[in-house]
């Protein structure tokens, strides 16, 4: 499991409506600010501003056939030749972070064929380089992105 130190991150907070709600710079508007939300801006933010992965190459929640299915990832990390280069799959933090997560993540990951698998409940973090699909490690820490 890896310990993603959120501690220091800013998100900016408002209320819309009487709902609460949370500023995503990637997709650069305000979303509802749902359990599961929180915990993806949280992971936006720390990837972008401790990891520096590059936030013009980050994509959230877009939609992508699995099977016969529209289904919607997380967040996607694309590497410069615009291919996926890690999968993000992002829970509530009441959810744990489990096989079904990881069957989740699978499914898109047939489509996407990321080098690298993030999984996050904002408590439990699990990475994995996929880059060999025979011999796929969980890892002790994130990837660097190389520039």
């Amino acid at each position: 499991m890896i310990l993603l130190d959120f501690t220091d991150i800013q998100l900016k907070l408002q209320h819309i409506n009487e709902q609460a709600s949370v500023f995503d710079p990637i997709r650069k508007k305000w979303m509802v600010l749902t359990p599961e939300e929180h915990v993806r801006q949280y992971t936006i933010q720390y990837l972008t501003t401790i990891m520096k992965y590059p936030a013009g190459l980050l994509a959230v929640e877009k939609t992508i056939i699995v099977g016969t299915r529209s289904k919607r990832f997380d967040i996607v990390i694309y590497d410069r030749e615009h291919k996926p280069w890690m999968l993000v799959e992002c829970k509530a933090p009441e959810v744990p972070v489990s096989e079904k997560t990881l069957y989740q993540l699978l499914n898109y990951q047939r489509n996407l064929q990321s080098n690298y698998w993030l999984l996050t409940n904002g408590h439990q973090t699990f990475c994995a380089n996929a880059g060999d699909r025979e011999n796929i490690q969980w890892m002790n820490s994130l990837p660097v992105y190389q520039l």
